[in-house]
């Protein structure tokens, strides 16, 4: 398999990276014959998965300009994969210069290729590091150096937490973060779930099969289960709805009946 010059070196481009299936999905070029063959299955079963990750996407958008009006204007964005148009530091930047961005991935893909595109942004930085891993995420220099936790900070965790079991202790990690967090902080969410999926459960289960086939187990969980994220937060209207439905800039009936599956919503720290 020839490497394509951009791949990081000490990457195995034989193993599929949710990360760059989810840039297959939304039109991107950085993703490998692998992931684009994983990409390819799931869509077998669920053939609207680029629609959620661009109503994903969308949503994330708004939430972003829901926190500029709000006065927040720093960002930590856990689990941001590999750029594309439209990122956090974009939207942001683009109505408040000043704002300050912070990536997270592990992905060596995305982090390297967030570098690259972040060059030069005095406001705006990527790390390599865990989300089950809190701590050392914010002891980082880059964290250290961009954030000012005495502040609020919108946390995103968009299409990330369904990549966590629960052996993980997901609930832990975000409570973890969410404490590190001055008041008036944001939690900006999305999450798998069965809920409003347009396809029967067991033909779901059948992308949900090929993601813990390598290695990246899926976890859908309910409105409930999902809920319990926003523990210590209170939901902004119009709490935990499906993407289209949080603060929608056009009708929602035009929206792709793929859009609703899943939750989206933004809680603020008391």
């Amino acid at each position: 398999m020839e490497r394509p010059a951009w791949a990081p070196r000490g990457i195995d481009i034989s193993v599929p990276s949710v990360s760059r299936i989810y840039d297959y999905y939304l039109g991107g070029s950085y993703n490998f014959e692998v992931d684009r063959e994983a990409a390819r299955k799931a869509m077998e079963f669920v053939p609207g998965l680029p629609k959620i990750m661009k109503a994903n996407r969308a949503f994330m958008r708004r939430a972003v300009e829901f926190a500029l009006a709000e006065g927040v204007s720093q960002f930590l964005d856990i689990g941001s994969g590999i750029p594309t148009f439209g990122n956090v530091h974009e939207v942001a930047q683009a109505a408040h210069p000043g704002a300050r961005v912070l990536y997270v991935d592990h992905d060596p893909v995305a982090v390297a290729h967030s570098r690259a595109v972040l060059e030069g942004n005095e406001n705006a930085a990527v790390v390599s590091a865990d989300l089950r891993k809190p701590a050392e995420l914010l002891g980082t220099p880059e964290a250290l150096q961009l954030l000012d936790t005495e502040r609020p900070v919108a946390l995103l965790l968009v299409a990330v937490l369904h990549f966590l079991e629960d052996a993980d202790d997901p609930y832990g990690a975000v409570a973890e973060l969410r404490d590190a967090l001055a008041p008036g902080s944001l939690l900006v969410l999305t999450h798998a779930s069965y809920d409003r999926l347009p396809v029967p459960r067991e033909q779901a289960d059948g992308a949900v099969d090929v993601y813990r086939d390598i290695r990246s187990p899926l976890v859908m969980r309910t409105r409930e289960e999902t809920a319990r994220f926003f523990d210590g937060f209170e939901l902004v209207e119009p709490g935990l709805v499906a993407m289209p439905e949080w603060r929608p800039e056009c009708p929602v009936a035009q929206e792709d009946p793929y859009a609703f599956a899943g939750f989206a919503g933004v809680g603020r720290k008391a």
